[in-house]
C-alpha cells in the first residue's frame, strides 16, 4: 500500500465516513398555490408537491452514522386536480384523487429508481393504473353517497427523476414546460371544443369564445367508470421550469403572458403568486391553482 492509503485508513472512522456522500442528480425548487378566485364561493381545486425517496433505517449498529440514510436519487411528484360537481362534491372528488394517487405511488416507489429505457413503459403503465384506481375510488364513493353521484375531477400529474419527466393527464388542467425562453403545452385539453379545434372544425380564436368551451369529455369519476389517461415522457435540462395549473389560470391568462411571467420570476413562490394575481386581475372567474418547479444541477 502507498503512504496515502495508509494515512487514510488511520483516520477516525467518523472522519472517513463523513466524505461518503452522493450528490443529488437534480436540485429542484418548487412551490404551489391555490386560490378561490373572484367569483366562486368555494375552492374545488387541490394540489400536492411531494418527494419520494428510498431510505435505509438503521436500528442497531456499531458504526457511527445517521439513523436514517437516503438514496441520492429522489423522485419529485407534482399534481393538480380540479373537481366538479354540486354540493362540494368536486372538492371531494379532487381530494380523493390526490390521496389515492399518493398512496399508490408510495407503495410502488421502488420501481421508479434506477430507471432503464425498457422499464419506462412499465412506469407509464403504473401511472395509468394510479389514475384508473383514483377513478374507481371516486365512482365507489359516490355510489355510497347519493349527494355525490356524478362528481368528478381533472388530474394532471408530473413525476421527475434522473432528469426524466413523466406526465399523466386527464381533463383540462395543464402541464407546461418552459425551456430556453419558450413555453410548450405538453398536455391536450380533453374538452369538446378542443377536440373540434384538433379536427379543424374551429379556430383557436373561435374556441376561446365558444359557449361549450368548458365541457370536459374525459375526467376521473363522473357519470361512469372509465378514464383515458394521456401519457408523456421527455428529458429535462438544467434551467427548465415545469408548470402545472388548473384552467382557472390558462382560461384567464394567455400562454404568452404566462411565459413572460416565468421568464421574469425565477423563484417558484414569487412566480406562483404573480400568476394567481394575474388570473384574478383578468377576472378570476374560476378557482386558480398553480405549481412551478425549477430544475437545476445539484451543487
Amino acid at each position: 500500500m502507498n503512504s496515502d492509503t495508509d494515512t487514510e485508513l488511520e483516520l477516525p472512522i467518523t472522519q472517513s465516513l463523513a466524505g461518503l456522500k452522493s450528490p443529488l442528480c437534480t436540485a429542484v425548487r418548487s412551490f404551489g398555490l391555490t386560490d378561490v378566485g373572484r367569483l366562486r364561493r368555494s375552492n374545488e381545486d387541490h394540489f400536492v408537491i411531494a418527494e419520494l425517496a428510498r431510505n435505509l433505517s438503521v436500528h442497531h449498529t456499531s458504526v457511527p452514522q445517521s439513523k436514517t440514510q437516503y438514496s441520492s436519487y429522489r423522485g419529485h411528484l407534482f399534481l393538480v386536480a380540479d373537481g366538479m360537481g354540486g354540493h362540494q362534491a368536486g372538492e371531494v372528488a379532487s381530494a380523493l384523487s390526490v390521496v389515492t394517487v399518493e398512496d399508490f405511488l408510495l407503495n410502488t416507489v421502488k420501481r421508479f429508481f434506477c430507471l432503464k429505457e425498457p422499464d419506462e413503459q412499465k412506469v407509464m403503465k403504473e401511472f395509468q393504473t394510479a389514475l384508473q384506481q383514483a377513478d374507481a375510488r371516486i365512482i365507489d364513493e359516490a355510489s355510497h353517497h347519493p349527494e355525490l353521484i356524478g362528481m368528478g375531477t381533472t388530474l394532471t400529474m408530473a413525476f421527475a427523476i434522473n432528469w426524466r419527466l413523466f406526465v399523466a393527464h386527464a381533463g383540462d388542467s395543464r402541464c407546461y414546460l418552459f425551456s430556453k425562453g419558450k413555453l410548450h403545452q405538453l398536455t391536450q385539453d380533453h374538452t369538446m371544443v378542443a377536440e373540434m379545434v384538433r379536427l379543424g372544425m374551429l379556430s383557436p380564436t373561435e374556441a376561446s369564445r365558444h359557449p361549450d368551451r368548458n365541457v370536459i369529455t374525459n375526467v376521473l369519476g363522473g357519470p361512469e367508470l372509465g378514464v383515458h389517461v394521456e401519457m408523456h415522457k421527455l428529458d429535462l435540462e438544467p434551467g427548465d421550469v415545469v408548470l402545472l395549473c388548473s384552467d382557472g389560470l390558462n382560461g384567464m391568462v394567455s400562454d404568452a403572458r404566462i411565459a413572460g411571467l416565468l421568464q421574469e420570476e425565477r423563484e417558484p413562490q414569487r412566480a406562483c403568486e404573480r400568476l394567481v394575481a394575474e388570473a384574478n386581475a383578468s377576472g378570476g372567474s374560476d378557482n386558480i391553482t398553480v405549481i412551478v418547479a425549477c430544475f437545476n444541477e445539484a451543487v
